[in-house]
């Protein structure tokens, strides 16, 4: 076999290790738009692909999608309807136009050339955390314009940026039947648990993650009588109360550093992938 195999891809040469199979970050970086198929999730989050995705409009009444020179503003349709929704509800808190929304997947989702190890199969979405004032931004704004930090103490605890409405849109979220879980960071998880009253079954899907300050995680359940699309395990049961205060006694007071020396993680080769992920981005 030689060195390099040439594989041709949405007019695009893409050059493949010397075991001659192709890089998959390196094909769906390059795809420009979506697949002429069913919309379909194939996979995990961290290891699949998206058929069929749906375009997140770049304006809507309630949101605009932010940095359109990513060209990752792609989802499965029940994605696309979930951010129309919540954006709907966000659009009702003091202060808020609607949403920001940052990160989907690539046109059909895989491996990302730079940034998230998920959002591949069209069903992960980060909404910024910065109230929008207004839903007029240019194209220019949206790639310079920055979200802001709610964290406090390397994600201990809050900061003052931290308001009611953004509890109200992480509630209004986690009780979405459609969504399986949120990621945000340790000290807004313990402030919600704190400041909730009533039924509390709604903190069960909101899981404290490094990082996620500037934006939270909300993560999909697989489409109903979706087959090849992998759930992520459910949340324990319960609340998820101790278990955030226990990311943020951590931080507090680390542990003792763990100085294993860690080796790289491989890249995915598109034989890591389902099956369906070959005919997705061969496609044209």
């Amino acid at each position: 076999m030689t060195r390099f195999l040439a594989i041709i891809a949405f007019g695009l040469v893409l050059a493949a290790p010397a075991s001659g199979e192709p890089i998959a970050k390196k094909l769906f970086g390059a795809a420009k738009a979506a697949s002429p198929h069913a919309s379909a999730s194939y996979g995990g989050y961290a290891k699949g692909c998206l058929a069929g995705a749906e375009q997140l409009a770049e304006t809507g009444p309630t949101w605009q999608a932010m940095r359109l020179g990513r060209n990752r503003n792609w989802g499965h349709p029940e994605l696309i309807s979930f951010i129309e929704r919540l954006s709907g509800k966000a659009a009702r808190q003091k202060g808020w136009a609607g949403l920001y929304v940052g990160d989907i997947s690539q046109p059909r989702g895989g491996p990302m050339l730079t940034g998230h190890a998920s959002h591949q199969t069209g069903l992960d979405v980060d909404i910024w955390m910065l109230p929008p004032d207004r839903l007029n931004l240019t194209s220019r704004e949206r790639e310079n314009l920055s979200s802001i930090s709610m964290r406090r103490d390397r994600g201990a605890f809050v900061n003052t940026s931290w308001t009611r409405q953004h509890m109200n849109i992480l509630k209004a979220a986690a009780k979405d039947k459609a969504v399986a879980r949120i990621f945000v960071f340790p000290g807004a998880k313990v402030q919600m648990c704190k400041d909730a009253t009533g039924n509390r079954a709604w903190l069960r899907k909101i899981r404290p993650w490094w990082g996620h300050h500037y934006h939270f995680h909300v993560r999909l359940k697989c489409p109903k009588g979706l087959k090849g699309c992998e759930n992520q395990a459910p949340p324990p049961p319960g609340d998820g109360c101790d278990a955030a205060q226990s990311w943020v006694d951590d931080i507090l007071d680390p542990p003792p550093p763990d100085n294993t020396p860690r080796k790289p993680r491989p890249d995915i080769m598109l034989t890591d992938l389902p099956a369906q992920c070959a005919a997705v981005i061969q496609s044209r």
